[in-house]
């Protein structure tokens, strides 16, 4: 099906039944728990067979790795790799670019959260520094 001249297909190796250059360089069943519980909550069996999990985290990990690798050739053009990049990569993919758009904002107000819980932790640690020097005196 792939043909020896290189061409650029977006899926060079859907067809083929040899692991890809990725799946066989990597550690295998780093996903295996977290893909479980994603199979049982799309439905699947909550014990899903081995084989159905390293497939999905196969694919996964395929499809990971050409995001990054063509978010990366984008980024190469500025000089550095941003979040803009990946967005821009799924935009025609409205339900994940939305999913992703709201996954980064709630990402935003955490960490506003935790700047202002922070702060607070800091002023209340002076207020009661400040109290116990009182009560030493």
């Amino acid at each position: 099906m792939s043909s020896a001249g290189g061409g650029s297909s977006s899926k060079p190796r859907a067809a083929s039944s040899q692991p890809s250059e990725t799946s066989s360089k990597r550690k295998r069943g780093v996903f295996q728990k977290e893909l479980q519980h994603m199979m049982y909550g799309f439905g699947d069996d909550p014990n899903p067979l081995p084989e159905s999990v390293a497939l999905m985290e196969d694919i996964i990990v395929e499809y990971v790795t050409e995001l990054v690798h063509k978010a990366q050739d984008i980024g190469s053009q500025r000089g550095k790799l941003s979040v803009e990049d990946f967005l821009y990569l799924i935009r025609k993919d409205l339900p994940k670019l939305n999913r992703c758009t709201e996954l980064l904002s709630m990402n935003e107000e955490l960490k506003q959260a935790r700047k202002v819980f922070e702060s607070d932790e800091e002023k209340l640690r002076k207020v009661f520094e400040v109290d116990n020097q009182l009560n030493d005196e």
